[in-house]
């Protein structure tokens, strides 16, 4: 293993923290009618669901994104996830169920919804490397599950983190536009202007858009409340 391993290892893992952060809420909203015996069971066999439907959905991205321009449309809706990440996303509308079986289809449904943009980024951020993608899932998913509301609490208290965590999604667009196969021969003769600088401007402009956004968005709920 290189270190480039590595530094892709450690993309997936940030990339599925930052990613995942509302994960905890889908579960203690759909299990919060449940007796306490049952809500274990149903976090645990709603989360496996739900992890082996994003496992096979990151493949199933993977093999897509070897489309042409579909890496460019993928960088696309990364760069739209990640300022919406910055700006803020509205809460969701979750409904709590009384049974184990409808608690269990709750969390499998909703995280399977919200774990798109995952797939999309740890597919671009892995490339084609398999054996990344299995490492990178198996280390970051049940820190997600068992980790979810530790890791909203650190991201509420050290914003940089999901800053940091929009800049990557913005640097993995970059990386993912730049070595689609309609472009890609260009970008190997301009060199690192494309292969490197570009992400880093995506990046950037990522955390300014979605910081301008996040802003104008107070500035407008706070003269709608006033």
């Amino acid at each position: 293993m290189d270190l480039d391993f590595f530094i892709g290892l450690f993309k997936i893992i940030l990339i599925n923290i930052v990613l995942s952060g509302d994960n905890a809420v889908v579960i203690a909203l759909a299990c919060r009618r449940l007796p306490i015996e049952q809500q274990r069971k149903a976090v645990f066999w709603g989360s496996f669901g739900a992890v082996a439907l994003r496992v096979v959905l990151t493949f199933v991205a993977v093999e897509l994104l070897q489309v042409p321009f579909l890496k460019i449309v993928g960088g696309l809706l990364l760069i739209y996830i990640a300022v919406n990440l910055l700006k803020g996303d509205e809460e969701t509308d979750l409904k709590a169920s009384a049974t184990f079986l409808g608690a269990v289809r709750t969390i499998i449904i909703a995280d399977l919804v919200m774990s798109l943009d995952n797939v999309v980024a740890v597919a671009g951020a892995a490339g084609n490397n398999i054996l990344l993608i299995i490492v990178g899932l198996a280390i970051s998913i049940p820190l997600i599950i068992w980790g979810s509301q530790l890791l909203m609490k650190l991201m509420n208290r050290f914003p940089i983190i999901v800053i940091l965590g929009a800049a990557l999604l913005g640097y993995t667009a970059g990386e993912m536009m730049v070595g689609d196969d309609a472009v890609a021969h260009w970008a190997e003769k301009v060199g690192w202007p494309a292969e490197i600088g570009f992400p880093v401007i995506l990046a950037v402009l990522v955390v300014a858009i979605g910081e301008y956004l996040k802003k104008k968005y107070k500035e407008k709920t706070q003269e709608t409340q006033e």
